[in-house]
């Protein structure tokens, strides 16, 4: 529910937030710059000092208004002609001719009514509420994303554009709230459906004395006005008598006989119209310039949240598997029920219903939210359950758990519960968790135990569909082909092998793009270029013969010109030895899948890079883009030095020009018979010294080896009164594991 609030408002009012938003951006320039050009007011200069000037001057003189920036204006007519100058507050001297800007004029009517009178100030004012619902409803699935109010404020994982989005939302959030509210405000009391206070504005008096006038400079209440106060001041209709001045001050209104000079009828503001001033002030910064620069920024946010938003939509929609053959809730033998946020889980719920239709089942999918008291015809249930950030509940499933508990029976037939996330996160898969626990606790039977998928792995899944199949008596090959992103060709310029001689090989291939069939000018002006990447990100492959993608942490980035992988040839491994069987020049068809949430964090902290084999590779490639020498410490484990010491030249050579800071090794085939948790251990202190200083962990390799640190650190940071967990919550603790 949402999420709907929060996307569906957003795409019906996107243009007009974005014309709202990008005008506001434009006006907000303007208080800042009107404060630059006034000259203000000096202290202790009196309202009748300048009036008194300003009579002597402008006998046409029909008002003075002080604007917000200081900047004070006397309206006159001189025959017939109207006119307005800026003048000097002590003297009442022109300074220059009152011309308001067109452009700003311009701006402000598209601003608030489109040029569309009335029509378009509602128009306005509906975009000003969608703003506020878009702002609070954003905020709130931020925060369910990322665990809670209480973590709104830690790091934001996932891939470039959705966590762009919420990123620049979380900043611009709090201004862009005020900016709604206001603006709301403002267009409900434009059409009264709200009071601005003006109701509430004194009579004229019932008489004034209608003798001669005195003198405006001994006009009492004038005298006791300083110029920072007033708003404005109207004079009497010139040789009218019985007219009087109207005294507009920021604490009220009042009329002061022009003979007498006695203040009349005052009114102090009230609360509404001090509430109405405020919202105003806030709204436009008008006598509030720097607040007005700090709402631009986050009025600029707008288009991009509207271009990203529509984006993040239509790719949730497209992402969204078409399901064929799918029966009725109640006609079905075979149930599956889905929990997703981007749609991804619904991909892998289309290939398990697939495999089970075409072995006879009648299979209906449904999201989670969907769950029906009973199922008549049932035999059994998935529930295929995806965690959204850390551990809440993905878009199609946050009903689940509210109806599960209104079901007064357990079901005759049983449930498995797969669980989908990502190991980056502290509560991996905690909302399958949650469910699973729930579904216990309601005394349903399960028919095999809470699995998980880290990170939609493919082989993952297949495995499990093994297992299931074994369960039910039908043979399941699920065979999960995500939506493949479009391939780039890629050739292999370089390969150093190592462990060939201890029959272990391991090699690191380096591909460049592959020269497209084009020749002479056209191939010079179109040169191939490889896709843009960091190292950390995973590069898919697709061996020949195979539908299901292998994924490699890459080595390099895209400016290093080349794309690096670091692959051991395991027994009987279709892509490893496709890959370990190419020689230069031999070509491949790869693509890029971003894994942002495996990158170091920016900064001048140190990094501690942990790992084991192959995941070295992508530890290689932060300490290769180490421009700005900032400490890194490498703890690097294999099996022996004499075949397994991967990327050791590069390693001697980082050390040399500083990008490494330190190595410590620790081979389990040599004399020492170490492992790198060993090192850990024995580093202690140092390491205790480095994280207490903010330094980041970052893991790569087995998970054995994984699970190994994990302990080892566990250790070391008990006498800080930290653990792993912390150091994951804060973003200080990433791992790639295998």
């Amino acid at each position: 529910m949402l999420r709907h609030l929060h996307s569906i408002p957003g795409l019906i009012v996107a243009l007009v937030v974005t014309v709202i938003a990008a005008t506001g951006a434009m006006l907000a320039i303007l208080p800042a710059w009107e404060q630059a050009q006034s000259t203000g007011s000096p202290a202790g200069v009196s309202v009748a000092t300048l009036a008194e000037a300003v009579a002597e001057k402008y006998p046409g003189v029909e008002r003075i208004e002080r604007k917000p920036s200081g900047a004070l204006v006397v309206y006159y007519f001189e025959g017939d002609a109207p006119g307005a100058d800026v003048v000097d507050p002590t003297t009442g001297d022109k300074i220059e001719p009152y011309a308001p800007s067109d452009f700003a004029r311009t701006v402000t009517q598209l601003h608030r009514s489109f040029f569309a009178g009335n029509t378009g100030r509602v128009i306005a004012g509906v975009g000003a509420a969608a703003m506020l619902l878009l702002s609070l409803t954003g905020i709130m699935l931020l925060a369910n994303r990322l665990g809670g109010w209480r973590k709104l404020f830690s790091p934001i994982r996932g891939d470039g554009i959705r966590r762009w989005h919420a990123e620049l939302g979380r900043l611009a959030l709090p201004g862009l709230t005020v900016s709604a509210l206001t603006g709301l405000y403002m267009s409900l009391a434009t059409f009264g459906m709200i009071s601005d206070g003006s109701d509430a504005e004194p009579d004229f008096p019932d008489a004034v004395a209608g003798t001669e006038a005195m003198a405006i400079g001994d006009i009492a209440p004038f005298k006791a006005t300083s110029l920072d106060n007033l708003r404005e001041l109207r004079f009497p209709y010139q040789g009218d008598l019985n007219d009087a001045f109207t005294l507009t001050t920021a604490d009220g209104m009042g009329y002061v006989d022009q003979a007498t000079g006695e203040l009349m009828n005052y009114m102090p503001n009230g609360m509404v119209k001090s509430v109405y001033e405020t919202v105003f002030m806030l709204h436009t910064g008008q006598g509030l310039w720097w607040f007005a620069l700090l709402l631009g920024p986050s009025a600029l946010a707008v288009p991009f949240f509207a271009a990203t938003g529509v984006l993040i939509w239509w790719r949730r929609r497209a992402a969204t598997p078409r399901i064929a053959d799918n029966h009725g809730a109640q006609s079905a033998d075979t149930v599956i029920l889905v929990g997703s946020e981007g749609n991804t889980t619904w991909g892998f719920a289309k290939t398990l219903h697939e495999a089970l239709t075409a072995a006879g089942h009648k299979v209906h999918t449904g999201a989670m939210n969907d769950l029906a008291k009973s199922y008549k015809h049932a035999e059994r249930m998935f529930v295929l359950a995806a965690t959204y950030g850390d551990g809440a509940a993905p878009a199609s499933a946050r009903q689940f758990l509210d109806k599960l508990s209104t079901i007064p029976t357990a079901p005759q037939f049983p449930v498995a519960v797969l669980g989908f996330g990502d190991r980056q996160f502290p509560r991996f898969c905690g909302f399958g968790r949650e469910v699973e626990e729930a579904i216990v606790a309601r005394g349903w039977h399960q028919f095999a135990p809470f699995a998980t998928i880290d990170r939609q792995s493919v082989q993952e899944f297949a495995r499990w569909g093994e297992e299931i199949g074994q369960r039910i008596g039908t043979p399941l090959s699920l065979v999960h082909v995500a939506a493949r992103p479009k391939t780039a060709r890629m050739v292999l310029v370089e390969r150093v092998d190592y462990g060939t001689e201890v029959q272990a090989p391991t090699s690191v291939l380096r591909f460049a793009a592959a020269e497209g069939e084009r020749n002479g000018l056209v191939a010079r002006l179109f040169r191939p270029s490889l896709p843009r990447f960091h190292a950390g990100d995973l590069v898919g492959i697709l061996p020949p013969g195979s539908d299901l993608p292998r994924f490699y942490s890459l080595a390099s980035s895209a400016r290093d010109g080349v794309l690096e992988i670091c692959v051991r040839k395991q027994p009987g491994g279709l892509c490893s030895g496709y890959l370990h069987g190419l020689t230069p020049g031999d070509a491949i068809e790869a693509f890029v899948k971003p894994n942002p949430a495996f990158r170091p964090r920016r900064g001048k902290q140190p990094l501690i890079l942990i790992g084991a084999g192959t995941g070295i590779g992508p530890l290689t490639g932060f300490i290769r883009n180490n421009s700005g020498r900032r400490p890194i410490h490498l703890y690097f484990g294999g099996r022996s030095p004499n075949s397994d010491f991967l990327y050791r030249e590069d390693l001697r050579t980082w050390l040399t020009d500083r990008r490494l800071s330190g190595v410590r090794t620790a081979f389990s085939r040599s004399e020492e018979r170490a492992y790198v948790q060993h090192k850990l251990t024995a580093d202690a202190d140092v390491l205790r010294h480095m994280i207490s200083r903010g330094a980041q962990v970052m893991v790569c390799g087995g998970r054995d080896m994984a699970q190994g640190v994990v302990a080892a650190l566990e250790k070391v940071l008990h006498p800080l009164g930290l653990d792993v967990g912390t150091l994951k919550e804060q973003g200080l603790y990433v791992e790639d594991v295998y």
